[in-house]
C-alpha cells in the first residue's frame, strides 16, 4: 500500500473512536454565531473527501491537474449536516475516506509522480506551496489533502477540549 494511503488509513482509524466519543449535542452546538459546529466541520471534511475523490480518479487519465473548486460554505448549507445525526454523519465520513484509502492504494506510480505543468492546484489547494507555473503531481495533491484532513480533525478535537 503506498504510503499516502497508508497515512490516510491510520488517520481514519485514529479519528474514528475519538469522533464517537462526542456527544450529539457537542457535535450540533455551534461555539459562535456563524462558525461551523463539528458536524458541519465533518461535513465539509465530506465534501472535501467528494471533490477529491473525483480528481485522484480523473488525474490519472489526463496530463493536466485542472479542477474547479466548490464554495464550502453553499456544500455545508445545501445539504444541511446540522440535521443529520452524528453518527450518520461520522459513518459517511469514515466510509468515504476508507474508499479513498482504496482508491489512492491503487494510482500507478506513474501517475502519482507524473509532473504536470498545467493545474489549479495553486488556488484548490489547502496548503500546497505552488505557484502556477510549477510543475506539480497527484502525489501533492493527495498529500494536501491529508493536510486539510487533519487541519479540521485537529480543529474539532480542540473545541471539544476547549469546553470540557
Amino acid at each position: 500500500m503506498k504510503t499516502e494511503a497508508i497515512h490516510l488509513l491510520n488517520v481514519i482509524q485514529e479519528a474514528r473512536p475519538a469522533l464517537e466519543s462526542i456527544t450529539e449535542d457537542d457535535a450540533s452546538s455551534k461555539p459562535i454565531v456563524g462558525k461551523w459546529s463539528l458536524k458541519e466541520i465533518l461535513g465539509h471534511l465530506i465534501d472535501s473527501a467528494a471533490n477529491n475523490h473525483q480528481r485522484f480518479v480523473r488525474a490519472q487519465f489526463t496530463d493536466d491537474l485542472v479542477f474547479p473548486g466548490y464554495d464550502q460554505d453553499q456544500w455545508i448549507s445545501a445539504q444541511k449536516y446540522s440535521e443529520e445525526p452524528w453518527s450518520n454523519v461520522i459513518q459517511l465520513w469514515s466510509a468515504y475516506n476508507l474508499h479513498l484509502v482504496h482508491v489512492a492504494s491503487l494510482i500507478p506510480e506513474e501517475a502519482l509522480t507524473k509532473s504536470r505543468s498545467s493545474h489549479t492546484l495553486d488556488e484548490i489547494a489547502f496548503k500546497l506551496e505552488l505557484v502556477d507555473n510549477e510543475p506539480a503531481t497527484l502525489e501533492n495533491l493527495i498529500r494536501d489533502y491529508l493536510v486539510h484532513l487533519k487541519h479540521h480533525l485537529d480543529q474539532i478535537f480542540d473545541e471539544v477540549n476547549n469546553t470540557e
